[in-house]
């Protein structure tokens, strides 16, 4: 089904590390003026779409839980579950800790809380959940050593359930640059990553925690790519959809 519905994109393109990212996002920012927020909504919309038309038939009901860390991986998780709740969708939000969640993602959970959705905590993860998705937005780029505390207490329940599992830019607990595994790392059904995809995501042992890979848009101007602290060719990629399916040969430079 993803094939008919998600074009594969099987031309050349560079895999980047997250210090490259992160200076996408600093590009983005500073230079093109395409705020987090954007960057954030254009996210968790495609995340929402990939959902519904891979995991849940492209119907407008199923159950859906949402796990959401503090960070902008939480953020574009939680645009997702306010898409999919407006879609017809039964969605479950889970977040590691509401009061440190860094202020635009803490903006959008403010939005669930004023559409009038329960936010619950990993201490309610307890029993199984009867659940068609899980979406995996705890940890993306920003992972720092071994996860720990809610985190972990999320990505174990996670591995533990028989739903598939949609992961948001990486499986938690990967390494986006060195492909390192931690403890507990997410094994995800897919990966939707974001922009580019991220040279950790290529590793022989990551791809048994990734799963299907997919590339979507979150409307970074080709032109940012040759800016000199960048210097990449990238070509059209999102010229027909948003979400593209990753195949054939890519290279990293």
């Amino acid at each position: 089904m993803s094939e008919q519905l998600f074009p594969t994109f099987s031309q050349k393109l560079p895999w980047i590390t997250t210090d490259q990212m992160i200076e996408v996002d600093r590009l983005m920012i500073e230079v093109y003026h395409i705020e987090l927020i954007q960057m954030m909504e254009n996210a968790g919309r495609c995340l929402a779409i990939l959902a519904k038309d891979r995991f849940l038939n492209g119907q407008t009901t199923g159950r859906v839980t949402i796990l959401a860390g503090n960070g902008g991986n939480g953020g574009g998780a939680l645009v997702a579950a306010r898409r999919l709740s407006g879609w017809g969708f039964d969605v479950s939000i889970y977040v590691t800790n509401a009061d440190k969640m860094k202020p635009i993602p803490g903006h959008q959970l403010s939005i669930l809380k004023n559409m009038g959705l329960t936010i619950h905590t990993a201490d309610d993860l307890f029993q199984d959940l009867n659940t068609d998705l899980i979406i995996d937005g705890i940890i993306g780029y920003s992972l720092q050593g071994s996860p720990r505390g809610a985190s972990l207490q999320m990505m174990n329940w996670a591995n533990n359930q028989a739903a598939p599992i949609l992961s948001l830019d990486a499986p938690s607990g990967v390494d986006l640059t060195t492909g390192k595994i931690y403890d507990a790392t997410i094994r995800a059904t897919s990966t939707m990553t974001l922009a580019l995809p991220k040279i950790g995501l290529a590793d022989k042992k990551v791809q048994a925690y990734r799963g299907e890979l997919f590339l979507a848009d979150i409307s970074v101007p080709v032109q940012l790519y040759h800016e000199p602290t960048l210097n990449m060719e990238v070509p059209f990629i999102f010229r027909d959809r948003d979400i593209v399916k990753l195949g054939g040969v890519f290279e990293h430079r």
